[in-house]
């Protein structure tokens, strides 16, 4: 087993001077397969159909794009479009710290200090540690554990600062090349634009934000709306995210450590279980991260689950199914998803992968 930390340098970002109380360490248990040489395959045309039914069939503006890492094919249906991200984007703050780590500038048992006046708001369970003493102390292991597995803004934004901000995270989507990628300005600052909102300390304190937000007029709650899925800040292609996780499974983009603790840490999700998850059949393994965005009565804008799948044989496939704008109701929402899944399973499942097994073992 391997622990969450890494070779680090003499001066690193977020250490504090007082040593906190020792956490469970998280471990990694998911094997990261050699490099293999991808085949040049013709798009599976019965998947591509089945694939674009799904998408046509859907009441809403969605995306679908899958890739499989070992195979060398891709198919979408509106992979195209650059379409709200929410936590999804979480990732992206993931991969710049794994990549901070892998240049020694980073360690995950380095001890970080949660205070009230880092609190954002929606979903962050730490805020509960938080209130208990006035202050949280963890690493940032721990940090990415639960900005991943629990999707907590106030985790995940504290390792955003950590690591040097949104422009941080840009430069590394832009030095890695993934592609049609938009990182937005944090969760304080995006879901108050959402929700035609300016962000102010206050509201990460109680239920602040919803009486704030529920005193805007509909209009302008709509017109806000409108904006944010237009031109979305926190945009995002479904293929580009597809292939930005089918270059990490493949071990493209960070170290074999760093990958297999990304892995890992997605496969330990705790969310959206009637999302990707509830269509993996029994044999598979999953490595996911899910996105919900703001409601306005009936409406949704970012309804996601991307995600790494791996078939009993060991082949890979990298999955990113995002509604950005939809008045149909979540079971509706979560369907679609699960309907991705089993379809590329029973596609998979349908076309044995023999010959790749056999170049497995060899």
């Amino acid at each position: 087993m391997l622990s969450l930390t890494g070779c680090g340098a003499p001066s690193r970002p977020g250490a504090s001077g007082r040593a906190p109380e020792r956490e469970e360490q998280v471990s990694v248990s998911i094997p990261v397969p050699p490099t293999v040489a991808r085949p040049t395959a013709n798009t599976p045309r019965q998947l591509q159909t089945a694939i674009e039914a799904l998408a046509r069939g859907f009441d809403g503006r969605a995306g679908i794009a899958v890739r499989a890492v070992d195979e060398g094919w891709t198919v979408e249906a509106g992979g195209r479009q650059r379409l709200p991200q929410q936590s999804v984007s979480k990732l992206w703050v993931a991969f710049t710290l794994l990549d901070l780590r892998d240049q020694g500038k980073i360690r995950l048992d380095d001890p970080v200090t949660v205070l009230p006046s880092d609190l954002t708001l929606f979903h962050q369970p730490i805020a509960y540690l938080v209130a208990k003493t006035g202050r949280f102390d963890t690493t940032v292991g721990g940090l990415l554990t639960r900005a991943l597995t629990q999707s907590d803004n106030t985790a995940n934004d504290r390792l955003l600062t950590l690591v040097g901000g949104p422009p941080a995270v840009r430069r590394m989507i832009a030095a890695k090349r993934l592609g049609d990628i938009r990182f937005g300005p944090g969760e304080r600052l995006l879901q108050a634009g959402t929700a035609g909102l300016v962000w102010q300390p206050a509201f990460s304190i109680g239920n602040a934000f919803a009486i704030a937000r529920s005193r805007l007029s509909p209009e302008a709650r709509a017109a806000a709306l409108d904006r944010y899925v237009a031109d979305p800040p926190d945009g995002a292609a479904p293929l580009a995210i597809a292939d930005a996780l089918a270059r990490a499974a493949r071990g493209e983009l960070l170290s074999e450590t760093s990958t297999r603790i990304l892995l890992d840490t997605m496969g330990a999700s705790r969310t959206g279980h009637a999302r990707l998850r509830a269509a993996v059949p029994a044999g598979w393994q999953i490595a996911h991260k899910t996105g919900t965005g703001q409601d306005l009565g009936r409406r949704n804008a970012g309804f996601n689950d991307v995600g790494l799948l791996t078939a009993p044989d060991g082949r890979r496939y990298a999955l990113a199914v995002m509604i950005g704008d939809t008045v149909r109701p979540i079971r509706e929402r979560q369907m679609l998803i699960q309907n991705v899944a089993s379809t590329v399973a029973s596609y998979v499942a349908g076309h044995p992968g023999a010959a790749f097994s056999a170049t497995l073992a060899n």
